[in-house]
């Protein structure tokens, strides 16, 4: 050997095998709490999603029974004024009576109706507006409980 040459000498800066090992273990652990993590956080998320849905839909339903029910009352309400009208029809002597009935008939019956179809508006109105607030009071409540 020449002693002119230099000696080289290489060194491994890594670690034992054993460190790699290690670090690759101690991140798929932390992956895996992240993972369970997040996973909890959606299970939570669609449970709260869930009771959403299934409050705001049971007031809609609500509301909407309570217009159906309005309505109904409205038809037996007309039903029973037609009724009425077909008795004293009955009992009608001449024509003008006849146009007279009518006519009293067809005004008081304009009357019902639109004061009906401002109740049954004010309803279907209300029914939208309690829907619309109790989703927004369950969505401002699941955010704010997830800041």
């Amino acid at each position: 050997m020449n002693s002119n040459s230099p000696t080289r000498t290489t060194t491994k800066s890594a670690g034992s095998p054993g460190d790699g090992t290690r670090v690759l273990r101690e991140a798929v652990e932390s992956s895996s709490a992240q993972a369970k993590d997040a996973f909890e956080k959606m299970s939570a998320a669609t449970v709260e999603a869930t009771a959403l849905l299934k409050d705001s839909y049971s007031t809609a339903v609500t509301r909407a029974q309570d217009y159906n029910a309005k309505a109904i009352a409205f038809a037996h309400t007309n039903t029973q004024a037609t009724f009425e009208f077909v008795q004293k029809l009955s009992s009608v002597k001449s024509p003008s009576e006849f146009f007279e009935l009518s006519t009293n008939h067809s005004r008081k019956q304009f009357e019902i109706l639109t004061e009906q179809a401002k109740e049954l508006a004010m309803l279907a109105q209300k029914v939208a507006l309690s829907t619309a607030e109790r989703v927004e009071t369950n969505v401002t409540k699941a955010f704010s409980q997830r800041s």
